[in-house]
């Protein structure tokens, strides 16, 4: 099974933008309130449409459900396509919120799944900032009294984000996106957040949007404390490991030269967050630009990818992270596992 794209599921909610559209290429129209594209889901009614070549049309839970092993390998025995990729475009800021991990969804809701992401910048303003994890000594009797007063801002970590900056948010972190942001998405194929504060703002009829604050103290973990930046771990000479968890793996790559990634049994998503380049498979070559996503199957042949000056990859991929026995030597050649 060769490189598949998708279409793109976007979302306006009212703290978007346009950026969606002029700075990753996505289809948006004239609205100036574009927020989320979702590039791979499995999840619900919403599911990906593959976009050309042979399996034009199939969405994503189609193939899940007939071509399982050539699209995740044998290792795992998946049911739903484990992640949702998106870009997200905050032009303004989000709300204050918490997601649940697989135990509580559950009990919220028997078909969810708990919901741990990472972003990764790609454009903010200078004033832009993340919002992520409690201050040191805020408890729940605390959160509860800043609640009521109106001053949740007080509890919060905060701090300015510039392109690059990677943030893991694990299930139970209290989070939110600064306006002026651009990112990256990775996360469990979830859709379930708790709003714990809105910062007084009124929905398009004019009211109060709901809260949840019952859920999000629930599924709060108040002994997290303050999330900073991921500290990105140097594999190679064009490769850095972002996150690795038992949801998911990270790994950026930057490429200056032609390099083939070859097969290691298992899926890689492959979002372009810099740069322009393409993409050749099978005999069969696809563009790559700011915005592209790719998701290889595990049955992929070697591809090889040719960058036109910069090229930054995000890859995405589930699985034990396996140790780099490279010393940084130039390896023209490395399986996307090793990357």
């Amino acid at each position: 099974m060769t490189p598949l794209r998708f279409r793109p599921l976007l979302k306006r909610i009212r703290w978007g933008g346009t950026r969606l559209g002029r700075v990753l290429g996505k289809p948006i129209g004239s609205e100036s309130d574009y927020a989320e594209s979702w590039e791979l889901c499995d999840h619900g009614t919403d599911q990906s449409v593959v976009e050309g070549g042979f399996w034009d049309g199939w969405t994503l839970r189609q193939l899940m459900a007939t071509h399982v092993r050539d699209l995740c390998g044998t290792e795992r025995r998946l049911h739903q396509f484990p992640l949702l990729v998106k870009f997200l475009d905050a032009s303004d800021r989000l709300s204050v919120q918490v997601h649940p991990n697989d135990v509580q969804a559950r009990c919220f809701d028997p078909r969810e799944n708990g919901k741990t992401e990472a972003w990764v910048i790609l454009d903010a303003r200078p004033d832009s900032r993340i919002y992520a994890g409690l201050k040191r000594g805020v408890d729940a009797f605390r959160l509860q009294r800043h609640l009521a007063a109106g001053t949740v801002e007080e509890c919060l970590h905060s701090y300015p984000v510039r392109a690059g900056d990677c943030v893991f948010i694990p299930a139970g972190t209290v989070h939110a996106i600064g306006e002026g942001i651009l990112l990256a998405e990775v996360q469990q194929s979830s859709d379930l957040t708790f709003r714990l504060h809105d910062w007084g703002r009124l929905g398009a009829d004019g009211q109060p949007r709901p809260l949840h604050i019952e859920e999000s103290l629930a599924c709060i973990d108040f002994n997290r404390g303050p999330v900073d930046p991921v500290v990105p771990r140097r594999l190679n000479l064009v490769s850095e490991e972002l996150v690795s968890c038992e949801f998911f793996t990270l790994r950026r790559h930057t490429l200056r030269e032609a390099l083939h990634l070859t097969n290691d049994g298992r899926f890689h998503v492959l979002l372009v967050l810099g740069g322009c380049g393409s993409l050749t498979c099978d005999g069969t070559e696809q563009p790559l630009q700011t915005g592209s996503t790719l998701l290889l199957p595990a049955t992929c042949p070697r591809v090889l990818v040719e960058p036109r000056g910069d090229l930054i990859l995000l890859d995405a991929f589930l699985g034990p992270v396996l140790e780099e026995q490279n010393n940084g030597q130039d390896q023209r050649e490395l399986s996307t596992s090793r990357l």
